[in-house]
């Protein structure tokens, strides 16, 4: 039974379309939605809408779900549409009228605004530990051959002196912004949406301050119309810090692509992060590289697909959100993905010392040069081009 029936099925077409993959999405979000709903029960009960004895039986069939799906044994079928409706059904199954009785002071559109927060804090808990996990690597890797000098480069040509410490803390710091970004958007969004139901409230004393507290939010969104209209701003902010990791994980991809090919050979790709080709034996390719530069261009992606489909819209709940849900869900997954690999691949990279050595020829030190001759009282430019007008008459003699 759909909550929102009235007597008259939909058609079977109208179904699949409206619920598309939703139900399958939702199955990430249904303890989360049980955790909410439980807390709900306890505030229901709090205000006197629940007996001692339905609050126990809600709070064990709510476990009973969670232990259940933790199991794989509780499926979400389309026929539910999403987690809210098959959890409400299980407990009505089993409970009879106090199943019914959840949904008290309650949408589903503040259900899914609160399970769907109570996840992203998780997901971000942990893209947050995952980035301590890379920064360590990058720090690691730097400390080991910090006296190992490199080309650095402007343009993709050889340019200045640099090393492998100052490329590896490059990108150590970097997560440092990450972290702070990451930590700037689970401040801001750990605010509590439940009781505002389909966004203008219930004309119910509900004691949200109670629910809020239970679920550990900081706050309560006292505005229901600001709570739903920061779905869709909320999850830009997430995906937007998301972006900036990966931005971060294709550059990092893209140096070692470029400085382990074999003209450079200076970073050695441990084998087991590279794949073979079907025909060519001698091939050791970087696809793991090569699909963490790629997951950046797809997770930018889904922030613009999330900033498009929720603009534009007035102010209250729009289907047309239900599409957004789909591209949080899987940048997180690839995020954590790209973290996890990177900080592994990290930790086996290697430096061929000596390759590193014999690239850092002479053009590379001209900077060096011209500064010499400015300690000795040579202006700047006139430096710079003696040192230029030096280095382009070896060539042309060459």
């Amino acid at each position: 039974m759909k909550l929102w029936q009235k007597g008259i099925a939909p058609a079977k077409n109208v179904e699949e379309f409206t619920v598309g993959n939703d139900y399958v999405l939702d199955q990430q979000l249904l303890k989360y939605d049980c955790i909410a709903s439980a807390a709900h029960a306890r505030m229901l009960h709090k205000i006197k809408i629940l007996s001692d004895n339905e609050l126990e039986s809600l709070l064990q069939g709510l476990k009973k779900i969670t232990e259940l799906d933790a199991s794989g044994k509780f499926k979400i079928k389309a026929s539910d549409e999403d987690c809210h409706t098959a959890i409400e059904n299980y407990l009505t199954a089993k409970l009879g009228d106090v199943g019914k009785k959840i949904h008290t002071g309650r949408s589903r559109n503040d259900q899914v605004l609160t399970a769907l927060r109570l996840y992203y804090r998780d997901e971000l808990n942990e893209i947050d530990i995952l980035i301590d996990g890379l920064q360590k690597a990058f720090r690691n890797f730097g400390g080991k051959y910090e006296n190992v000098a490199i080309p650095g480069f402007t343009h993709t040509r050889k340019a200045m002196p640099s090393g492998i410490k100052m490329w590896s803390d490059a990108f150590a710091d970097a997560a440092e912004d990450n972290k702070l970004l990451v930590q700037t958007v689970l401040k801001t969004i750990n605010q509590s949406p439940l009781g505002t139901a389909a966004g203008y409230g219930v004309p119910l004393n509900l004691d949200r301050e109670f629910t809020a507290n239970e679920l550990g939010f900081d706050k309560v969104q006292q505005n229901p119309v600001y709570a739903q209209l920061s779905r869709g701003k909320f999850e830009s902010l997430i995906l937007h810090s998301l972006s900036q990791i990966m931005f971060d994980l294709n550059r990092c991809a893209a140096d070692l692509i470029f400085l382990s090919m074999p003209d450079w050979g200076i970073f050695l790709l441990p084998a087991e992060y590279c794949t073979g080709s079907s025909i060519m034996p001698q091939k050791m390719n970087p696809d793991v590289l090569e699909l963490v530069r790629s997951n950046y261009h797809i997770v930018n992606s889904y922030q613009n697909l999330l900033q498009n489909i929720t603009a534009n819209l007035i102010s209250g709940y729009h289907r047309d959100i239900q599409n957004s849900k789909e591209a949080v869900l899987k940048s997180f997954q690839l995020t954590k993905d790209c973290l996890t690999i990177m900080t592994s691949l990290i930790a086996e990279l290697a430096v061929d010392t000596k390759r590193a050595k014999e690239h850092m020829t002479d053009e590379l030190y001209a900077t060096e040069k011209a500064y010499k001759l400015v300690e000795q009282g040579v202006p700047f430019r006139d430096a710079y081009r003696q040192v230029a007008k030096d280095i382009f008459k070896d060539k042309s003699s060459d």
